[in-house]
């Protein structure tokens, strides 16, 4: 491969901008000079050998340029990165140039060999691959440090210099995607293959994991409407429906786990070499010597660190528990006052009254959540981890720990406390109704009418180019540029998570709560995928064999799950009656029957 880019021909006359940088108005001349060479200079001098072109406006100072690349550049880069693609045979094998006629679909004029989302992430990561040589600072910006094998766009955007770097949208593409995939409304799959051609992988599997938990739910909303209908208000019989829910919550991760792995079989991330993990932008520490790389890098104490977790972070999450459950204890206060005011009025008004307290719950846990979500952002920054993945991983354990307990103490404490099965069918409907519904608000309708208004605004200030054939990549660049950023599938993996806990823990006393899950995915998916397509800035493809930890968060809540129906069960009347002589014996056999079921799921 050293040969091939040797005859790269860097100038193509048919230049297709694939991915937009926007510099500071305040960048200095040298600067953008010197960053635009070294895009454009060849590898062998250090450069990224791609294809630059500043774009056109009639405002004064800004600094646009749109990034494209030749045909041979691109699939050069595909070997770098080692994208996986199917063979003739049928068989998926990393792609190599010298053998590329070996692979299906393959011509030398076919620039549809590679996904537009593809190419975009090739282009990426030769952008964060140019390295500093020997350049001790960034031209024109002393205070700007750089040292050998530095990321030179980590160092520009932690400087301030570099705004952002975002993929364009291919308008006719996303046109096609809008209408197969939410423009109309229809029963059926989503076209998780063209979301994975525009999108790429990470999102595409969020997508289809949003997809086959909803038709998961569906034996479980199915069998608990007429199950609701039936046993009104008879909570003893709940045993047969959480027996249903304890197999359901134990099976349908075994099953997405082979939908998940056949999937990315088909795409080719499954056995796709996974890439070197380069140091976080926001990193920093004493200049030194890696240990790993043998580069010269900044180097941070892990003693500091887990100093930083333990003695700063940890008190600082317990706290936040203990605030959780003050909070808690408050709203049962408030429950026992609407209580005591229906009991003494016993009207339609004091009816409503009963439905306050859960309400006003509801909705300071997801006002909670959130701000304790930024703090714990703040918070993990600061323990200033390497590797983003490092980073996800605190930043995730933090989360789930605080909202597991905001969301889900309450009714835990209700069940196994209070024991008081009425109050938690209660609790569980209206704060599983009130977050879907304020999700909803806050994360779609919201950002899509402050979207619109922009949208509007930008149309009527835009002024026409001197180049006509530039007018519609201008604006659209323009209307791109100001578009919220979206910052990955966190908040959608959580919320599906806390759904899954209000559906797998309690839903045996409000069998209803499937069906309002299977009706909130259901605009979630119409929702998600107009946020993707028309609210957010394209984000960059990134490929992945699975959805990561949050597996493990969704295998970890249905453990929880088991032990929970099971005491459910234990606790029932029917069970007990089983056992009139000794209670022992009762709490034993529970006790095993709960023990068999985690070990065959730690089997699978």
């Amino acid at each position: 491969m050293a040969q091939s880019w040797s005859f790269l021909d860097v100038c193509e006359s048919d230049f297709r901008p694939l991915v937009v940088i926007e510099l500071a108005k305040s960048a200095k001349a040298e600067t953008v000079e010197w960053f635009t060479k070294r895009i454009v200079d060849k590898k062998a001098k250090g450069g990224a050998q791609l294809l630059v072109k500043p774009l056109l406006t009639e405002k004064e100072g800004e600094n646009i340029y749109l990034v494209g690349a030749s045909h041979l550049r691109l699939l050069l880069g595909a070997e770098t990165v080692g994208l996986v693609k199917k063979c003739s045979d049928n068989s998926m094998r990393t792609f190599t140039y010298s053998s590329r006629k070996t692979f299906k679909d393959f011509a030398d004029d076919n620039h549809d060999f590679l996904t537009m989302a593809e190419c975009q992430y090739i282009i990426k990561h030769e952008l964060e691959n140019l390295r500093a040589k020997d350049e001790k600072m960034i031209p024109g910006y002393p205070q700007a440090k750089l040292y050998p094998g530095k990321s030179i766009v980590r160092r520009l955007l932690t400087s301030g210099i570099l705004v952002q770097i975002f993929p364009l949208h291919d308008r006719e593409e996303l046109k096609k995607l809008c209408h197969s995939w939410y423009g109309r409304v229809k029963v059926g799959y989503q076209p998780l293959d063209d979301v994975r051609c525009y999108f790429g992988e990470t999102i595409a599997l969020y997508f289809a994991f949003l997809e086959y938990f909803t038709f998961a739910l569906i034996p479980m909303a199915v069998i608990g409407i007429p199950y609701y209908v039936f046993a009104w208000e008879d909570y003893d019989k709940y045993v047969m429906f959480a027996t249903f829910n304890l197999l359901w919550s134990t099976v349908i991760l075994e099953v997405w786990k082979r939908v998940c792995a056949t999937m990315t079989y088909r795409w080719g991330t499954l056995l796709m070499k996974r890439q070197f993990e380069e140091p976080r932008p926001g990193f920093h520490g004493v200049l030194g010597i890696h240990p790993v790389t043998g580069r010269e890098e900044p180097v941070y104490s892990s003693i500091k660190r887990q100093l930083r977790i333990y003695l700063v972070s940890l008190p600082f999450v317990c706290l936040c528990l203990y605030f959780s459950l003050y909070v808690m204890m408050i709203y049962f206060d408030l429950e026992e006052w609407a209580l005591d005011y229906h009991e003494e009025n016993d009207s339609n008004l004091s009816s409503l009254m009963l439905f306050v307290p859960s309400i006003i719950y509801a909705v300071v846990i997801e006002v909670m959540n959130r701000i304790y979500r930024y703090a714990a952002e703040l918070l993990t920054s600061w323990e200033n981890h390497r590797l983003e993945s490092s980073y996800q991983n605190h930043l995730i354990l933090k989360v789930l720990v605080f909202n597991f307990l905001n969301c889900f103490a309450s009714l835990f404490y209700i069940a196994f406390v209070l024991f008081d099965m009425h109050l938690l069918r209660q609790s569980l409907a209206t704060l599983l109704i009130t977050s879907q519904i304020l999700n909803q608000l806050a994360e779609s309708l919201l950002p899509y009418w402050l979207q619109k208004r922009y949208n509007k605004r930008m149309k009527k200030r835009l002024c026409s180019p001197k180049i006509d054939k530039d007018l519609s990549l201008v604006e659209q660049v323009n209307l791109e540029k100001e578009m919220g950023t979206y910052y990955g599938t966190f908040d959608d993996y959580l919320e599906l998570f806390l759904q899954f806990g209000y559906v797998s823990l309690f839903s045996c006393v409000y069998p209803l709560a499937a069906v309002f899950a299977v009706l909130n995915n259901i605009t979630e998916i119409y929702s998600d995928a107009l946020k993707m397509c028309n609210i957010y800035k394209r984000p960059f493809a990134e490929p992945t064999a699975n959805i990561g930890v949050w597996q493990l968060a969704f295998e970890t809540m249905t453990v929880i799950s088991v032990v929970t129906n099971c005491v459910l069960i234990g606790m029932s009347p029917q069970v007990s009656a089983l056992f009139p002589d000794s209670k022992m014996e009762h709490i034993l056999t529970v006790a095993l029957v709960e023990s068999y079921l985690l070990n065959m799921n730690n089997v699978n």
